[in-house]
């Protein structure tokens, strides 16, 4: 190879001037007196030669200088003993040096860490005929290093030896490999590189971990072959030169998508997997020096896959062809038997004529677009055979490959009446509640929408149902019980409606019935009556026997509402009305009850914002003994006074504020509020009173209940046992590991613990044993009906001997007359509360009965 002569040469520029002066000379000689015609056209053609052959060397620099330039890498020529000749604009880019600062400078110059006899190896593969490459770290003008890929090669100059080196910056490949190698870490294929012996010499964390190969273990130990046994597709032993990465060494190509089985002899573990084999060559070699292996676990696809098998041969898929020109149809048998064993059809047009007319015009627009444009089809057809008996196809098809003309099509068929049976079943499942077998919500609201705008059925009515206490049950004998119920409550729903309207299953424990509203005003009510009636027997789970009902809301359509939803919001508005006034009962929608509707939410707005307005305070009803007369505890009540709703008692909004969850921040307040005011009492020198505060379950459920009552406690000093914390007998039946250490947290703390209205609820003994608790409240429930109502009596002798039998204590609500107390006491029950005694007292009025000696009963 031969360089045009560098324009930076001091030499080139003398011979460029010398040769400048030639051509001048020669002019002259042709031109000068005496000279003949034949040496004059001599002189001139060789004047005219050499300007020509001037010419030609100015282009050859230039378009070396022009190659040179624009070389994006790095391109120095060296002489043979290493010093730069010349340095292309990229290399001055490069090294951010000027060219005079490099050329005529050794190589060392870009390379200051090179051995001294680096050249060596270099020329001696130039002298053999090949490329020197090696990757180095070159230096830039700021003392910068960055790695680079050097090219060297043979290079003629000026007649001498010189190498031309081609540096290429691997910056960016030493970050991609970077990245590369952490992309190998997380992909969730396995990859591994083996050496032409077979070893490890790779394994990201997926190849690990499919290989079944332990963290920590090494590479070299999985290597072994007879540790392991190939096993080929089908199940026969696989010899190990017929692996994949095996294959791949050997012949030098790809090996795509194999599927082979591994099984360890040690681990009596089989592995499948999908493997496709890429050989790796070194540079400059021509055979592969390793192999990399990608690999994804098909155990589970394999295990199954007799059943897939089974499933391909159940597909029934024929294959067809037409010839355009004649018309004529070609069939496979499977696609014969599919259209008609008996008289398959023989032309394109006899298949068409089988079909709907609908599909038929379909696929004879599908065939002339793949005629007249090349496209391709994808159809579901249905049809008819000669005997009658209809048939669903999938016809795919279009022009054959290298068939520019379109000449003829092909493609498949496949029997796909299965398909569309199941089609028809998903479709109805899709319209069924999975649990009850009735409706679901989506098909309910289509078929009222449906009916709605229907005006021959517009006067439709929509029941909505609830079941009372069903969360109840759920809670206490968990989901399973649950869903027994709402199965059982469906059917009885079911046999009540009949035919009278259709039944969905709306949500958790709602059902909605949607019937016509009927020429009688009454008709939807009659309805109403008979769901109710169905419930009027129990329901049974193993030994227990639930007494749960029904509340029903009623909406009519149009003068309810004359849309679906509007009719739905109505009748839930209703049936929400009926379950907070009577429950086990019906509820007509009214514009009276849209106003009640907008008044609860008034009130539980104005709620929101009771604490931040300084709206609620606490009044104290006195706790007696009864056999002395004497205070010995209170109970903290709340009320609350608004400036627009005025005094509210709290049976008006502690519901609302457990419905919207505001109970949780009101009963902080109570808490805090309570200790505050016995800590108020104790330093105006009345002592220690024991405060009894509700909690809601609520509170129980939300944040750390124990913490919160010794950050109280301790903000105003006080023990423990100034405190009494009343829980529903709902904590009963939450018989969970968090339960059980509140409680122990808290009286641990030496709060009173106690059950308030026990005796309402579910009353769970099992459970009541296993709290850490005091005593038990009876209910003024019971108490209201004592001395005289032996269904009352009974009762309250019952919860004395359940206190009495645990140790507990027992205090009893609602006193309102000596009778009432004069039984209670015979009883055995020796504290109690009511309006014989005290209503609420402010903490004033019950501060002074505590100065006046604590006596509530002359």
């Amino acid at each position: 190879m031969t360089a045009a002569p560098d324009s930076g040469d001091a030499g080139y520029r003398d011979a460029r001037d010398a040769d400048a002066s030639l051509p001048d000379a020669l002019s002259r000689a042709a031109d000068a007196p005496g000279t003949g015609d034949d040496l004059r056209a001599l002189l001139v053609r060789a004047r005219d030669a050499l300007l020509a052959a001037r010419a030609d060397a100015d282009a050859a620099r230039l378009r070396y200088h022009a190659l040179f330039d624009a070389v994006p890498d790095p391109v120095s020529i060296l002489d043979a003993d290493g010093a730069v000749v010349d340095l292309n604009r990229a290399g001055t880019r490069a090294y951010g040096r000027a060219r005079e600062d490099i050329v005529g400078q050794p190589i060392d110059v870009l390379n200051p860490d090179l051995p001294r006899d680096h050249l060596a190896p270099v020329w001696d593969a130039v002298q053999r005929g090949r490329t020197y490459v090696i990757e180095v770290t070159n230096m830039r003008g700021d003392g910068s290093r960055f790695p680079v890929e050097v090219h060297s090669a043979g290079f003629e100059h000026d007649g001498r030896p010189c190498l031309v080196a081609v540096a290429r910056d691997l910056s960016e490949r030493r970050e991609a490999e970077v990245r590369y190698r952490e992309l190998m870490d997380v992909v969730d294929r396995g990859i591994a590189i083996h050496d032409v012996e077979g070893r490890f010499v790779y394994g990201n964390p997926a190849a690990l971990r499919l290989l079944g190969i332990r963290q920590g273990t090494s590479l070299g130990d999985t290597s072994n072959r007879d540790d392991w046994i190939a096993i080929g597709a089908d199940g026969e032993a696989l010899p190990w030169s017929e692996l994949p990465p095996v294959r791949a060494l050997r012949d030098g190509r790809i090996v795509e998508s194999t599927l082979v089985g591994l099984y360890h002899r040690v681990r009596r573990a089989l592995y499948w997997l999908m493997v496709t084999a890429v050989p790796q060559y070194p540079p400059g070699g021509d055979r592969p020096h390793q192999v990399l292996s990608l690999f994804s676990d098909v155990s589970a696809l394999k295990r199954d896959s007799a059943m897939f098998e089974r499933v391909q041969a159940l597909a029934h898929i024929g294959g067809w062809e037409l010839d355009c020109g004649t018309d004529r149809l070609y069939l496979t048998a499977e696609s014969a038997r599919i259209l008609d064993a008996a008289q398959p059809p023989q032309t394109m047009e006899a298949l068409a004529a089988m079909l709907l007319p609908g599909d038929r015009q379909c696929l004879r627009d599908a065939l002339g677009a793949a005629m007249l444009a090349g496209a391709g089809f994808d159809l579901e057809l249905q049809g008819r055979r000669g005997d009658g008996t209809g048939f669903w196809i999938r016809a795919i098809g279009g022009p054959r490959q290298g068939d520019p003309g379109a000449s003829r099509l092909s493609g498949t068929l496949q029997d796909i009446a299965r398909s569309k049976r199941d089609e028809e079943i998903l479709r109805a499942q899709a319209r069924t509640d999975p649990l009850t077998g009735l409706l679901n919500r989506d098909a309910i609201l289509g078929e009222l929408e449906a009916r709605m705008a229907d005006p021959a059925h517009a006067q439709a009515a929509v029941l909505y149902i609830d079941l009372d206490r069903f969360k109840f049950v759920n809670d206490a004998l968990g989901h399973g019980a649950g869903d027994e119920l709402l199965i059982a409550a469906a059917h009885r729903i079911r046999r009540a409606v009949g035919s009278a309207g259709s039944i969905a299953r709306f949500g958790g424990d709602e059902f909605l019935v949607v019937c016509d509203a009927g020429a009688q005003a009454s008709h939807a009510e009659h309805v109403a009556k008979a769901i109710l009636d169905a419930f009027g027997d129990g329901f049974r789970f193993d030994a227990e026997e639930f007494s749960i009902t029904a509340s029903i809301g009623i909406a009519r359509a149009p003068e309810d509402g004359n849309r679906p939803q509007t009719l739905i919001q109505n009748a839930d508005a209703a049936m929400y009305e009926s379950k907070r006034r009577i429950r086990n009962g019906w509820q007509r929608y009214t514009p009276a009850l849209a106003q009640s509707q907008q008044d609860r939410l008034r009130v539980e707005t104005h709620l929101r914002r009771a604490i931040d307005n300084d709206e609620f305070h606490l009044v104290y009803q006195p706790q007696v003994g009864l056999r002395h007369g004497r205070i010995v505890a209170a109970e903290a009540l709340i009320r609350w006074r608004n400036r627009q709703l005025g005094e509210m008692r709290p049976d008006h909004f502690i519901d609302h504020a457990e419905s919207t969850g505001d109970i949780v921040r009101i009963g902080a307040w109570v808490l805090r509020e309570t200790c505050r005011q016995a800590a108020a009492w104790r330093d105006a020198g009345l002592g220690l009173m024991r405060v009894a505060v509700n909690v809601s379950y609520r509170q129980f459920l939300g944040d750390d209940l124990a913490a919160h009552v010794r950050d109280v406690l301790a903000e105003f000093d006080l023990p423990g046992a100034a405190l009494e914390l009343e829980f529903t007998e709902r904590v009963l039946i939450e018989d969970a590991p968090d339960t059980l250490r509140t409680f122990a947290a808290l009286r641990a703390m030496g709060v009173v613990l106690t059950i308030d209205d026990f005796g309402e609820g579910y009353s769970g003994l099992n459970y009541l044993r296993r709290l850490p608790i005091h005593g038990l409240k009876l209910s003024q429930l019971f108490v209201g009906g004592v001395p005289h109502d032996r269904s009352d009596v009974a009762v309250c002798q019952a919860v004395a001997g359940i206190a009495r039998s645990l140790g507990l204590g027992l205090v009893a609500e609602g006193i309102e007359s000596e009778a009432q107390c004069r039984f209670l006491l015979e009883m055995g029950v020796p504290v109690g509360q009511g309006f014989l005694f005290a209503p609420g007292l402010s903490p004033d009025k019950f501060a002074l009965r505590l100065r006046d000696g604590g006596g509530m009963r002359g």
